[in-house]
């Protein structure tokens, strides 16, 4: 199965974290957004972010070495990573060059205070642009 998924990721405190060899940020405690595709195999693709033992390599490792995913809303057979991005970017902060070295966008990492105010949005940018999406976890566990 192919796609692209939202990644709802807590932070359980304040950080100053260093992303890559450039990128250095300030996150705020509560929950951000993370946009990733995988066109090759999304089902490995999330289950690689879940697992707390694997090789730092995608910007989003840094920060899961800290934080912990607590929900995953993705679709299938469709590439609207950047899509999804534009609409989250409108009114809300994100970590300015986060996750999208391979696009034109400004960022794939956006923050939330809370966990529903994170799912609203990214199920408000699903229906944004009219893809069919899907709830859980459980499917990748």
């Amino acid at each position: 199965m192919k796609g692209c998924y939202c990644l709802i990721i807590e932070v359980s405190e304040n950080m100053n974290l260093k992303v890559g060899s450039r990128l250095e940020s300030d996150f705020k405690k509560g929950h951000y957004v993370y946009i990733g595709s995988a066109m090759n195999g999304i089902e490995s693709r999330v289950k690689r972010h879940l697992s707390s033992s694997k090789k730092i390599h995608w910007h989003i490792d840094y920060l899961l070495k800290y934080a912990k995913i607590v929900e995953i809303i993705y679709n299938v057979d469709k590439k609207v990573e950047c899509d999804l991005s534009r609409h989250l970017a409108i009114d809300n902060d994100y970590i300015n060059g986060f996750g999208c070295s391979d696009c034109d966008c400004d960022s794939h990492l956006y923050y939330f205070k809370n966990k529903k105010e994170a799912i609203e949005a990214v199920i408000n940018a699903y229906d944004s642009i009219a893809c069919d999406f899907r709830i859980g976890i459980s499917a990748f566990s």
